[in-house]
């Protein structure tokens, strides 16, 4: 019925005979050119290839591939006509083949000139370009280089000219900036980042540096105009000092908050410093026990007992970093269990616990002057709980506070941002790295934004970056 269908739909559609010039030109997706010859060869490994001669209309001959103005000849630098890769026809390579002159443009000077199907100084044609590009933001590069016959480092470059096509002007990214997050990614062993900034409201990565720091900042912060920077106004990132910097410097009108998921992480480190310390004073007791038992226990051996209690003690305590973590609500039986052990047997630990919790919940408050209340409170606790780790947790929460207000009363999150690194990670992992920085960056910057890669013979959809 499906079948019946197809061939009614097509019975309905003009039928036209095509010659074997117009084929070849829509199967390498070429215009405005006239296919001259078309050969079958075959090497001496076996692998056939198809070559298909062909010229620019004259309109289309002697373009500066700069302007793209049309420019007197001014010579054939290449004695043998030159080849372009187009896609492969059922395992079948195609070349496409032309004479190529070079012009001289008042303007730019001596150059090769430019061809409708490929981007200047490519071995490609621009609908092959497209498709390394889409196969890899799905595939590793080492699969896309398999699949399309060439060299590793050439799918970086397919997708460098893809990028330059689909976006010829990335400065367009940041008009209209409201609301912008800033983090840092890495990108390989050895303290390798990138400092990425996202556009909140339509969750697209704007600009992305290698490095990180104050320096790498600023030239994101220099590349806007004044227009661009007085646009911004709020400004989510974690506590980094050269980030608070930066935004003080360039963006003073901008209100700089510090996201409530770095402010947890941070009672969660110190949470957890907690946790190690109270599972190797249960190891300390354990050990200290099991010099004092001799021979097999007795059936009431007290000191067995003991010793019994610490082993499953210490064990608790080391396997309770996700009932500690976790919010109440969301623990299972067993980790309520633990939780309860906890409670029970180390005071220190468990006050830890509720300081962490009591941080959290005052973080989700919506009315701002309740949660400087609330903070005042925590910090008051934490100051004098005499656990080390959570005094020195609220000196640096002090000196983030008006940036942890400001995240309250804003009510704004860097989750899209940790999502994006998360996004960018797997990237990177998936292409298993890259040895130019910038294919990376071309990678990322059409991966994480609204920009649409086109394919061969679908429909055309809007290609926008916002």
């Amino acid at each position: 019925m499906v079948e019946a269908a197809k061939q009614t739909a097509f019975a309905k559609e003009s039928v036209q005979v095509i010659s074997t010039s117009t084929l070849a030109r829509i199967f390498c997706d070429v215009n405005h050119s006239v296919v001259e010859d078309i050969n079958l060869h075959q090497h001496s490994d076996g692998t056939k290839c198809i070559i298909i001669d062909l010229r620019p209309y004259k309109r289309e001959q002697h373009l500066c591939p700069v302007c793209g103005k049309r420019c007197p000849g001014y010579d054939h630098a290449q004695p043998q006509p030159r080849l372009w890769r187009a896609l492969d026809n059922h395992g079948i390579l195609v070349y496409l083949r032309y004479r190529l002159p070079r012009v001289f443009c008042p303007e730019h000077g001596v150059h090769a000139a430019s061809v409708s199907w490929a981007f200047p100084r490519s071995q490609f044609t621009k609908t092959f370009d497209m498709v390394v590009t889409w196969m890899t933001l799905q595939l590793s590069k080492s699969a896309v280089a398999s699949y399309m016959r060439i060299k590793w480092d050439t799918v970086g470059r397919c997708v460098h000219r893809a990028h330059q096509y689909l976006e010829p002007d990335i400065s367009k990214r940041l008009d209209g900036l409201v609301s912008i997050g800033i983090d840092e990614t890495s990108y390989r062993k050895g303290h390798k980042y990138i400092t990425i900034v996202v556009n909140h409201e339509t969750n697209t990565v704007v600009w992305a540096g290698e490095g990180y720091g104050k320096d790498v900042l600023a030239r994101f912060m220099e590349s806007l105009t004044e227009e661009q920077r007085a646009s911004i106004k709020t400004v989510t990132a974690d506590g980094a000092q050269w980030i608070t910097a930066c935004v003080e410097k360039y963006l003073p009108n901008a209100t700089r908050c510090i996201d409530s998921f770095h402010v947890v992480e941070w009672s969660m480190d110190a949470l957890d410093k907690v946790r190690r310390e109270a599972w190797r004073t249960a190891q300390a007791r354990v050990r200290e026990l099991g010099k004092n038992s001799k021979g097999r226990p007795k059936k009431d051996d007290a000191h067995a007992a003991e010793l019994a209690a610490a082993r499953k003690e210490a064990k608790e305590i080391k396997g309770s970093t996700f009932a500690l973590g976790k919010a109440p609500e969301n623990l299972t039986e067993s980790q309520q269990r633990k939780l309860e052990m906890i409670q029970n047997h180390d005071n220190r630990l468990y006050r830890s616990y509720l300081l962490k919790e009591d941080l959290r919940l005052l973080l989700k408050m919506t009315d701002v002057e309740e949660a400087e209340h609330a903070l005042h409170k925590w910090v008051q606790w934490a100051r004098h709980c005499r656990i080390p780790e959570f005094v020195e947790l609220q000196r640096k929460i002090m000196r983030h506070k008006d940036h942890i207000l400001n995240t309250i009363q804003e009510q704004v999150s860097n989750a899209r941002v940790e999502s994006m690194n998360n996004k960018i990670k797997l990237i990177i992992r998936r292409a298993y790295g890259f040895r130019n920085i910038q294919n990376m960056i071309d990678l990322v910057m059409l991966g994480c934004s609204n920009i649409v890669v086109p394919l061969p013979n679908r429909p055309r959809t809007a290609i926008h970056a916002a």
